[in-house]
């Protein structure tokens, strides 16, 4: 099956807009979310308690009609909770696997960070290569493979925070935030009787969504945007505020993350403005500042804004596949 872009932007709006039946006011979210699911990338949603972060995971899965597991982390759950273990067979005398949740489409890492390190590094293999080693043999998972994983930002106690390692697995971090009022009014409207999740009903399928994973990787990318997109992953290297900068795996989700972007507006190439939107998502959760500059209440986000600020933008126009000439 073929996805050209302009059926891409069609795939996407038919999911955003499901989506959208049960989150209220929180398209652009979703629409990152949309971008990370077509980049082939995995999401970290990190707010306060209530604030829709399950139901966002689960109004996704339920749009792409793929297979769903909710997995909720705690400190007694151990790596074969996640992967699956061998278990011996008394009728064949053998040893047999048995899948654990990970084996699906769509899994939802519930409060991932009350887990303890050891059974977090059990995703690990899973979120780059997906697959799972158990015992030596090597299973594939299930195509696309998405982790939604959450964790609760405020609340520390008996909670085990994710190594670099893993947070750099994640190509987005996505906050939700608390509603206005007049979007708070509308969730008791539609709350009111039952909750709307019930009666979603999927609008894309797997094979959509895995042909749309190879058009997006035909987007044309000008070569000035790579150089582009590699000086700003560099700066944060550099910066005199961040004691850890951003890997070549930063770099990499911006630009994947970009062709999506443009995809989804029915583009057939990637302008600077893609890029400039998705600094944040991909990389402000990558980065480590230094103790004095969050005394000085600077936070990952203000710094890349400083840097996209000073960073000179490709000239005022890319060349499209076609050599068009397009304004960014």
């Amino acid at each position: 099956m073929q996805v050209e872009s302009g059926s891409v932007e069609t795939l996407g709006a038919r999911i955003v807009q499901n989506v959208s039946r049960v989150l209220v006011g929180k398209e652009t979210e979703v629409e990152l979310c949309v971008v990370a699911l077509l980049s082939r990338g995995h999401i970290l949603i990190e707010d306060v308690p209530g604030v829709g972060k399950t139901m966002l995971a689960k109004s996704l899965a339920r749009s792409l009609g793929c297979t769903f597991e909710r997995l909720q982390f705690t400190p007694d759950l151990l790596p074969s909770d996640v992967t699956g273990v061998n278990i011996y067979s008394p009728s064949t005398q053998q040893f047999e696997f048995r899948q654990g949740p990970v084996f699906t489409q769509v899994l939802l890492a519930d409060e991932i960070n009350r887990a303890t390190p050891k059974t977090q590094s059990a995703l690990l293999e899973a979120m780059e290569e997906r697959q799972v080693t158990v015992d030596g043999t090597t299973y594939p998972l299930p195509k696309p493979f998405v982790v939604m994983a959450t964790q609760n930002p405020v609340e520390f106690a008996g909670t085990f925070p994710l190594p670099e390692a893993q947070v750099d697995r994640f190509l987005m971090r996505i906050n939700l935030g608390y509603l206005d009022v007049a979007h708070e009014v509308q969730v008791l409207d539609r709350f009111q009787r039952n909750s709307p999740i019930e009666h979603l009903e999927p609008v894309a399928s797997a094979d959509e969504v895995l042909a749309a994973h190879r058009a997006v990787q035909e987007l044309y990318v000008d070569d000035q945007l790579k150089e582009y997109i590699a000086r700003v992953t560099h700066r944060t290297r550099s910066h005199a505020d961040i004691s850890l900068g951003a890997s070549s795996r930063g770099s990499l989700g911006i630009f994947r993350s970009a062709q999506a972007r443009a995809a989804l507006e029915g583009r057939d190439f990637v302008t600077p403005d893609d890029v400039k939107a998705l600094v944040q998502p991909v990389l402000a959760h990558r980065l480590v500042l230094k103790a004095n500059a969050e005394l000085r209440g600077l936070t990952a986000e203000k710094v890349l804004n400083q840097i996209l600020e000073t960073e000179p933008v490709p000239p005022p126009s890319v060349v499209s596949r076609f050599g068009r000439r397009v304004a960014s």
